[in-house]
């Protein structure tokens, strides 16, 4: 069974008022289930849908589902205005599916049906989730268009990697209804409160699994599969941040990442972040870097006649103890445990060995989440402060979560990550 939403919006004088649009892709039949969590959630949902979406849902469904009939035209409404009324009666804008058409007229400021007029006429956030074909998803003028939307913050749910319509596989698979749900949800729960409080600061992000090389075609690495760490980087440049994001994985970059450093090893890593510490305002260490490397990695091939080779390993250098050494002042770091055993102490010993405000401790034997899964549990385990459990959540809202916490250290505040949970210590794997 898929996880539901991990938070609620906040009891306010009225219902929550969410436009769902719909555009005209082929997962325009997963909104039907965004529709449904959003409604079960407490929200009142007015469904807009675009001349394509019906093409491939239709409007009787989602008006039988969310709280008003469906809207799908500009001048056949009740309402003679509709997306006036829609736009500033909104508590949230969600788009679900995005299609490339929608991105460009939204980013462009053009109005050319009334999901767009009601984009251009609502002052309420906007959650944007964008689907389609790889090619497509990847091609610069659409991530272009992300970043500009991204910029004005709107708030990016990116597409997922999987099977696609006709049966290729890779990115632009709409993200999974409980994700899209979280984030609308996750949205109002903020309220006025969140928004671009990470306006100016340059955050630094590292993603991903390093690999240390055993000789010209194998390596020893890990089971990271980077998905925390971008989702960091997204919810960074989404609150405002000029982010870098040092990365082993090949990924689709977060819209309004400004910069992106491809690394393989640990050294290389090292080399990367190490330099741009220094002018950082957040540091987030999210990378699983490898503890051991080979001590002589063949320049060619071990063929397999000889035998297993014996393979001789040595520390690589933590360097993010040299961080946390010749962290400045005002500067915020936070590390990651990934652990199996003693959990919380191997994670706060891991804290003040190396000088950290913010470790994310994970349980990388909880079950129901793991490495490659799009949810984690978390504990942020605080140098002087009351730990807090993060609930079974997609890894954007683990990633608010600690972003939130990182807005209360360099406020000198304290935390306020929700505390969700029956009370248990345990949580699951960041990377």
């Amino acid at each position: 069974m898929s996880p539901q939403p991990a938070v609620s919006p906040q009891p306010t004088d009225r219902t929550p008022r969410v436009v769902l649009g719909v555009s005209g892709g082929i997962a325009a039949y997963k909104a039907v289930e965004v529709c449904r969590r959003l409604v079960d959630s407490g929200c009142h949902v007015a469904p807009v849908l675009t001349e394509g979406a019906l093409r491939f849902v239709g409007a009787p469904t989602f008006s039988a589902l969310a709280s008003e009939p469906a809207h799908t035209s500009l001048f056949d409404d009740a309402s003679p205005i509709p997306h006036t009324r829609l736009g500033q009666e909104a508590d949230v804008v969600v788009v679900a599916p995005a299609t490339a058409r929608v991105l460009a007229d939204y980013a462009s400021g053009r109005s050319g049906d009334l999901l767009t007029a009601t984009l251009l006429a609502t002052r309420a956030p906007v959650v944007v989730a964008p689907a389609m074909h790889t090619e497509m998803w990847e091609q610069p003028a659409v991530q272009e268009n992300l970043a500009t939307l991204s910029a004005r913050g709107v708030v990016i749910v990116p597409p997922e990697e999987g099977r696609l319509a006709g049966g290729d596989v890779g990115a632009g698979r709409l993200a999974a209804p409980e994700t899209i749900a979280a984030a609308v949800l996750g949205v109002l729960a903020d309220g006025p409160s969140r928004g671009r409080d990470l306006d100016g600061l340059k955050v630094l992000v590292t993603a991903g699994g390093t690999r240390e090389r055993i000789d010209a075609v194998r390596v020893i690495s890990n089971r990271s599969s980077g998905k925390q760490g971008y989702a960091l980087a997204a919810e960074a440049a989404a609150r405002g941040a000029r982010v870098t994001l040092v990365t082993t994985v090949e990924r689709p970059v977060p819209p309004g990442v400004a910069e992106v450093v491809r690394v393989e090893s640990a050294a290389e890593m090292e080399a990367a972040v190490v330099p741009r510490a220094p002018g950082q305002d957040v540091i987030v260490m999210a990378a699983a870097v490898a503890d051991f490397r080979p001590v002589e990695p063949s320049e060619r091939k071990i063929k397999k006649d000889g035998g297993p080779p014996a393979i001789s390993l040595e520390p690589t250098h933590d360097f993010l103890v040299d961080l946390g050494r010749a962290k400045p002042a005002g500067q915020v770091l936070v590390g990651f445990a990934a652990e199996t055993d003693d959990v919380l102490a191997n994670a706060r010993r891991k804290l003040v060995a190396k000088q950290l405000d913010l470790i994310v401790a994970n349980d990388v034997g909880a079950p129901g989440a793991g490495f490659e899964h799009d949810t984690n549990r978390v504990v942020l385990v605080f140098a002087n402060r009351v730990d807090h459990d993060v609930p079974l959540s997609d890894k954007r809202t683990v990633a608010r979560a600690v972003l939130d916490a990182v807005v209360d250290l360099r406020k000198g505040a304290a935390p306020t990550a929700p505390d969700l949970t029956d009370g248990t210590s345990q949580g699951d794997p960041i990377q």
